[in-house]
């Protein structure tokens, strides 16, 4: 890949002149497997059982693109519901954001169900992230870039920071890539919405197995190739993005049909807007983090019990979007929360730089560090935006996934429904492992060829 091979030149200077953090002792790493899960959760449960001992998660399984997706759990009724009227009881685990949305919001509940770790991952995924928890390393030049770590794994199963802790984030293994239909909602107060339509293609170079280092991969993370379909007015639209491991901005271009051109994106990073989104949502939003990380400082608070989605099946479960998308909030009916442990990140805006959010607080979900509820502060210290994600395993992989979230803007009083599926075909996880994605695909100069088809 001809642009992509000219930014590993950069990628590999960069590094040579860098130091790095230390990773933690080969003691340490041990505890992997043992008291600790593979990926570094505790494996036992809380002290009531209310979070139950972690025990491998759901055992994968071959599954047709279009078999219905089976949910175990289907059965199980809500054990309580959390609302405006007793949040104080349960207020301790709970995000601000979640506390924000139940005062505010008329009718907003939290239904919650029995606990189940039913999220594991692959042995070649686990093998992999215990070597990285002696190897992997950020660089300390302030930019809190990837310096060294295997692919197809976490970098850092027992994290010795934030910064550490948001990087197995934005390096959760849902496979080699995948191909996705889907709508961006735009809802109103009242309930009424728009629906941007998308097919995507995204490719995850550097979580395959095959990878030793972040040059191997080129240097990228992920690439998206993302394709509007609706409304009229939108169709043909097509957007790249590649993301990055080091201390590189996003690359992004775009081909707008009535132009019949490609322009490469100014700016596709922090917190400038995404194209055509109505201000509703920064390029580091996308999907809940995806950003650089050299503006924050970030603090890894610790670990607590929180109430968070979890095995949504039902929400996820294809009907009308209108069933699912209305005023405020989502369907409230469809969505499923449980008990579990969180980490949690504070990141503050360093000395000098500047970003719209002053203050985030992210909340990752200990057994896939998936990034499960977001909080982004202004710089008077007042709640903006606030985004929730979900999760459930996708058995063909053998792991969970986590595509469907939303974002509220407090300000605006509207909110988004990302990557909504529940009309769309559905998405093909397995899309990069088995070979149905071409890497040539991702490259500026195919845009127009693809706007066009």
């Amino acid at each position: 890949m001809r642009r992509l091979a000219q930014g590993v030149l950069i990628l590999g200077l960069s590094m040579m002149w860098t130091t790095s953090e230390a990773a933690v002792s080969t003691s340490e790493a041990k505890r992997l497997g043992r008291e600790l899960t593979p990926v570094g959760a505790e494996r036992t449960g809380n002290r009531d059982g209310s979070i139950p001992e972690w025990q491998g998660g759901l055992p994968k399984e071959k599954r047709k693109l279009t078999d219905a997706r089976i949910d175990p759990y289907a059965s199980e009724k809500p054990l309580f519901s959390i609302d405006a009227t007793n949040l104080e009881k349960y207020k301790d685990k709970l995000s601000a954001g979640q506390i924000e949305l139940l005062k505010t919001r008329k009718g907003y509940r939290m239904d919650v169900y029995p606990s189940h770790r039913s999220c594991g991952y692959p042995e070649t995924i686990t093998e992999r992230t215990k070597q990285n928890a002696t190897l992997a390393k950020l660089s300390n030049d302030g930019s809190d870039s990837l310096d060294s770590a295997l692919g197809g794994a976490f970098p850092f199963p027992i994290p010795q920071n934030g910064a550490e802790a948001v990087w197995n984030h934005r390096l959760r293994w849902q496979g080699l890539g995948r191909i996705e239909a889907y709508q961006t909602n735009f809802i109103n107060p009242d309930g009424s919405f728009y629906g941007l339509g998308q097919e995507q293609l995204a490719l995850t170079p550097f979580a395959s197995t095959k990878v030793n280092s972040p040059r191997e991969a080129n240097g990228v993370q992920m690439m998206i190739l993302d394709m509007m379909t609706s409304p009229p007015s939108r169709n043909g639209e097509v957007l790249l993005v590649h993301y990055f491991l080091g201390n590189k901005a996003n690359n992004g271009w775009m081909y707008f049909p009535g132009q019949r051109r490609v322009r490469r994106l100014p700016a596709l990073e922090y917190d400038n807007p995404v194209p055509g989104f109505e201000n509703l949502e920064t390029a580091d939003q996308y999907p809940m983090f995806a950003g650089a990380l050299d503006r924050y400082d970030w603090k890894l608070v610790g670990k607590q019990e929180m109430y968070i989605p979890y095995n949504n099946y039902k929400f996820v479960a294809k009907r009308k979007m209108s069933e699912v998308y209305q005023g405020l909030y989502p369907n409230r009916d469809l969505m499923r929360y449980e008990l579990h442990r969180v980490w949690k990140i504070e990141a503050t805006v360093k000395p000098g730089m500047r970003h719209m959010f002053a203050r985030r607080t992210f909340y990752l979900d200990e057994d896939t560090w998936m990034l499960m509820e977001a909080d982004q502060y202004d710089s008077q210290g007042k709640l903006w935006r606030v985004m929730e994600a979900t999760i459930y395993p996708a058995v063909e992989l053998g792991a969970c996934v986590s595509q469907e979230f939303m974002s509220w803007d407090l300000n605006a009083n509207r909110y988004l429904g990302e990557y909504a599926t529940q009309e769309s075909k559905p998405t093909d996880w397995l899309a990069g492992d088995e070979g149905r994605i071409d890497p040539r695909q991702f490259e500026p100069e195919d845009l127009r060829r693809i706007g066009a088809r």
